[in-house]
């Protein structure tokens, strides 16, 4: 391949320039001698520009098929972009949904751990609180039976209410009288009366208390039942009613009478039969 068909098909930006130059010098020469001075300066201009570097812009011609190409080409990466920002853009919702799940679960896991620590705190101290129960039991009657020292008591009394009571700890409060409530109410055994509604309570046995909300010795107490109705009376029986029931046991007792003799009767006969064969079968053995 010659220089000059290397030029035609990769012209370069100094193949360009060349080719102006041999141009413009060639229609210099069929000009005047200041055309040619001018030309020559232009030359020089360029070829300066090209030593600083400053190269000249050459406009690129492309062919349709080239250009065609160079469009699909770019469709299908555009394509590809596409589906790969819509495999990402899955990828990143999937990733905040679990975020957002794990998030929620997270807040509802806290919530439950606090929620249990503070009824194991409530279900502790209740515990422990239980057993000094009985010291208020033994106070109470102490109280209710003892005229001397009372007043000592009362101060040891109200000091051991105060401890319990700087706890959240409160007696339940219970009346004679009121309407039986098993949240709250323990019923050891009930009576019956009719002046009161059932369930109604009317002896209270053990006092009761409870923490906050949670009930930590239910109150013992008695209720009353209301009473079952009356049995209704019996109905008088008339004459005609008593010799029907007499006409009927006379019956009854008539067929059982009849059936004993038939009974008796099928006895003997059996008893019969039985002494003519034992009685026949020795005189066979004579003969």
């Amino acid at each position: 391949m010659t220089r000059k068909k290397e030029k035609k098909e990769n012209p370069s930006n100094d193949a360009l320039l060349e080719d102006e130059a041999e141009i413009l010098i060639n229609d210099s020469k069929e000009g005047t001698s200041k055309e040619q001075d001018d030309l020559q300066s232009k030359i020089e201009v360029q070829d300066i520009k090209l030593i600083e570097g400053k190269e000249q812009k050459v406009l690129e011609y492309f062919s349709k098929d080239n250009l065609i190409d160079e469009i699909k080409s770019l469709k299908d990466t555009n394509k590809k972009k596409d589906e790969q920002l819509l495999k990402y853009q899955t990828e990143s919702d999937d990733w905040k949904n679990k975020y957002m799940r794990l998030q929620a679960e997270f807040e509802n896991a806290q919530k439950r751990w606090n929620k249990n620590r503070q009824n194991l705190r409530i279900e502790y101290t209740a515990s422990a609180l239980k057993t000094f129960l009985p010291l208020y039991d033994s106070f109470k009657k102490a109280l209710e039976n003892s005229d001397e020292n009372q007043v000592i008591l009362k101060g040891f009394f109200d000091q051991f209410i105060n401890i319990l009571k700087f706890h959240k700890a409160v007696p339940i409060d219970v009346k004679v009288n009121d309407i039986f409530d098993y949240n709250y109410h323990e019923a050891l055994s009930s009576i019956e009366r009719d002046d009161l509604p059932n369930n109604t309570i009317i002896n209270i046995i053990q006092d009761g208390w409870k923490l906050d909300k949670e009930v930590i010795r239910y109150a013992k107490v008695i209720v009353s039942r209301v009473p079952p109705p009356p049995e209704p009376e019996p109905e008088p029986i008339t004459e005609a009613e008593v010799e029907a029931e007499l006409e009927e046991e006379i019956t009854q007792e008539n067929k059982e009478s009849e059936a004993i003799s038939n009974e008796n009767e099928k006895e003997k006969q059996q008893e019969t039969e039985k002494v003519d064969k034992e009685t026949v079968e020795p005189e066979e053995k004579n003969e």
